[in-house]
Formats: C-alpha cells, structure tokens, sequence
C-alpha cells in the first residue's frame, strides 16, 4: 500500500499551484484533505496495476464458476473426442470479462501420439483468416474512409466491370448474400481430362515462368496464375439465380489487392502493421515456417489428391496454396492466445492496452446481422448465431447471445466472442488428420457442447 507520506509529496506541488502557503495547507478542510488523498492513492494504485482491458489470468471461481464441474465436463468431452479419433489433439482458450479463466492443450499432434500439443503450437486457422485477417483489414479501411461499403464490385476492380459481378456490392459480398458461387477447384480446374496440367497453370519443374513453388508439394506454379487464372474464373463464374444466403469464399481471394491498393502497402505488412504487431500476437500470421520450426506447428492433412504430401507448416485449404500461402480466404495460423488478443480488442469495443485499434461503431456495423429478414444471419465477414437453433446444423452453444460473432475453420477450428457475456471461446483442432473425410468433430457435437457448458455454468453463477 502506498504510504501517506509518498501520497502527501505527490498532492503537494498540485496545492502549491493553487495556494502557496503552508499556512494555507493546514487550514485546508480535513475531510477534503482525506478525500483527495484517498484519490491520490487510488490513482497510484492503478498505475501499477495491469492495463485492465489486456488480457490476464483469473481461476474459474474469481468469475463464480464451478471449477471442478467446469474441468469435469471439458475432460469428458475431449476424451470422448480423443478416444473416438475426432482428430488427434486441440488446445481450448476460455476469458470472461478479458480473464483467462480456462487455458489448455490435449491430445498429440497426430495419432502417433509422440509430440504433446503444447499452448504454444501454432494451428491452421483456416478460414478464421477471412475475419481475422481480410474483414479486420476491410474495417479498418471502412473507418477510415477508404471503403464504401455499400459501392460495387465493378467499381473496386475494373476488370470486374463489364461483368455479371458488376452491380455486387462489397456489403452483400461479404454477408454472403451476393448469388457468388461458393467455390471454385482452382488447381482441378487448371488440368485436363488426362491429368496433366494446362499450359500457363502448373509445372512440375520450376522455371523463369514457373518460380515459385506451391506451398507443401513439388509442384510450380506460374508467374501470371493468380491474374490470369484465379481472377478470370471469378470473373467468368455463373451467378446463383436467387439472391440468398450462399457461404461464397471468392471475393476473399480479391479482397488482399483490394487492401493493398487502398492502403498502399502489402497486405501482410498493413495486417503486421495496424494490427497483429502491437497487439503482442507474435504466432499469429500466414507462412509460419519463416519464424517457427516445424515441432511448433501442428500438421493438418495427408494430401493424396492435389500436393502428395503431407502438409505441416503450409496452408491446408488448396485455394490459399494456389495464392502462395497469404490469401484473404484461408492461410493464418496462430495460437490459441495470440489469436485471443485479437478477439478480446474486439470485445473491448476496439481497444487493447494503450491503443485504440478500431472504434465501437465499426464493430458493431460488421458484426451486426445484415439480411436477418432474408433469413440470413451473417454480419459482414462474421459469422453469427442461426436465427433458428438448430443443435445439429450449430456450431456454437444454444445460449450464445444474438449479438454474438466469430467464426469457425474447415480444420476444425472455432472462434466466438458474445460481447453480451463477455465471453470469448477459442478451440483449435486439425480435426482433417490424416483426412478430411474425418467428421467425428460435427457427428460428436465436441464444440457446441462444451461451449453449452460453459455458458450453463455461467448462467447457474447468475441465479
């Protein structure tokens, strides 16, 4: 505790401004003498205290919930999942109010069971990257002005222009109410009936036109694909007839030229730069192989149809590996914290520490549900609850509040945050090991029903 006499020295230059007698000190009202210490403190205080909207460690019981059935629950869970094979191991991060509460790793990092998964592994975030990446980057382009929302397609890329795409704006690209295709098998599509790989595609050697090889395989990509062929099969793709809710990833493809235009600099530096960098998220990124070692990365799949390897340490998803690896659809990988931190300045209304990062009011705009009466729950990037519950169709727990958000991975990865509650949800898996056949993880409902459990434990803390 601070002392008076420290308190004292801190308060007395501030009174010397007012009154410059000591006479004048001592006539001072005692009660307010005592209460402009007791300010004094308290500011000292919290100077030395943690900054409270970072985030920190908090045991279960500091926020009123049951420890023991609360590691009860999450152990018989995961081990139904381990022992069923859902995939090999995960790590599972819980914070209420910016506390960590609920921080652990189980399982291996394939079913070998050799190498532990440790809270420090790096995941294949899958696409959480189209929110934690390309829509945090659209954001913060959006506030400051460089991004009209609600302008089209065509006006943000020309070559787009005299195309069925034209008219699509950015806003119901990105609630996915737009008629774009869901997908496009861009490596499928680049070969011919025979196997064998179109001219100006894929090599199987590399060369002056084909220098840069696809992450995870022995195969090269050409110089001019992304322009040539990525972006002219977008722009040559059908419409849906009806406009409603399709899951489309093709404009998250275009998204990261569209970032760097508009801010004038790469689209990891800007991400690097405005974001990941000063919140301390150091695993957080694409290419994780430039900074960690392969035992810090947990592998994804065994690819038997397109690279012929297995993949550890490069992007799982094909469509991100035909971009080399940094792509606004897929391609970031992270821990379970580093990836929190992003969430929690989310869930602070856009702060973090000393920084102020993206105002409240651009959060709410891209985490609000956009076209619920289309029965559409998306926001802008976001994923949101179903607007009807549906406990086989969901991925995160029956309670989730309706201004809640995040996201989930094809690799098994879930992010949400419920501003509501306060409560964020992170669970990361490679739940395709060695298959993405493998869908145990939805048939065993391992990630609603311990987000279920953890929002009835909170709810008994209430009654």
């Amino acid at each position: 505790m601070i002392g008076k006499k420290a308190s004292f020295n801190v308060i007395m230059p501030y009174l010397k401004d007012v009154q410059p007698s000591l006479n004048t000190y001592m006539s001072l009202n005692r009660t307010f003498f005592v209460l402009l210490l007791s300010l004094v403190s308290s500011f000292q205080l919290l100077a030395l205290q943690p900054k409270s909207d970072t985030l920190s460690y908090g045991s279960p019981a500091l926020l009123k919930i049951d420890s023991a059935r609360l590691f009860a629950g999450i152990d018989s869970i995961i081990t139904q999942a381990l022992d069923s094979a859902a995939f090999p191991g995960c790590q599972l991060l819980l914070a209420k109010e910016g506390k960590i509460f609920y921080y652990q790793s189980f399982g291996y990092h394939t079913y070998d069971n050799i190498q532990k998964v440790r809270n420090s592994d790096l995941y294949d975030l899958a696409s959480i990257t189209k929110i934690t990446a390309t829509t945090l980057a659209l954001m913060k382009l959006y506030e400051a002005g460089k991004l009209d929302l609600d302008q089209t397609l065509g006006f943000y890329f020309p070559f787009l222009a005299k195309s069925n795409k034209s008219d699509l704006t950015v806003r119901k690209v990105l609630a996915h109410q737009s008629r774009l295709k869901n997908w496009i098998p861009y490596y499928s599509e680049s070969q011919r009936k025979n196997g064998k790989y179109k001219r100006k595609t894929i090599s199987t050697d590399s060369s002056a036109h084909y220098p840069n090889r696809i992450p995870g395989s022995d195969l090269f990509l050409h110089k001019d694909f992304r322009k040539d062929k990525i972006y002219k099969m977008i722009k040559k793709s059908d419409l849906y007839e009806n406009e409603e809710y399709v899951y489309s990833g093709l404009a998250f493809y275009l998204f990261p030229e569209l970032i760097e235009r508009l801010s004038d600099t790469s689209y990891e530096q800007f991400l690097n730069g405005k974001f990941y960098t000063p919140l301390g998220a150091q695993s957080l990124g694409f290419d994780p192989l430039r900074k960690f070692s392969l035992n810090q990365i947990v592998p994804s799949e065994v690819d038997t149809f397109f690279r012929m390897n297995k993949l550890h340490g490069v992007v799982h998803d094909e469509g991100a590996a035909v971009m080399l690896g940094v792509s606004g659809n897929a391609g970031l990988f992270s821990n379970a914290y580093d990836l929190a931190k992003v969430y929690q300045m989310l869930l602070n209304g856009g702060t973090y520490g000393d920084f102020q990062y993206l105002r409240p009011e651009t959060i709410t705009e891209f985490t609000k549900c956009q076209y619920c009466e289309f029965e559409n729950r998306r926001g802008l990037g976001f994923d949101k609850p179903l607007i009807q519950y549906d406990s086989i169709k969901t991925s995160v727990a029956k309670s989730a509040s309706p201004n809640s958000y995040g996201h989930s991975g094809y690799t098994g990865t879930l992010v949400w945050a419920d501003p509501d509650n306060q409560l964020l949800f992170i669970f990361l898996a490679n739940r395709v090991y060695p298959t993405r056949n493998n869908r145990k993880i939805y048939q065993l409902n391992i990630r609603p029903r311990i987000h279920d459990l953890v929002y009835d434990l909170i709810e008994e803390q209430k009654e």
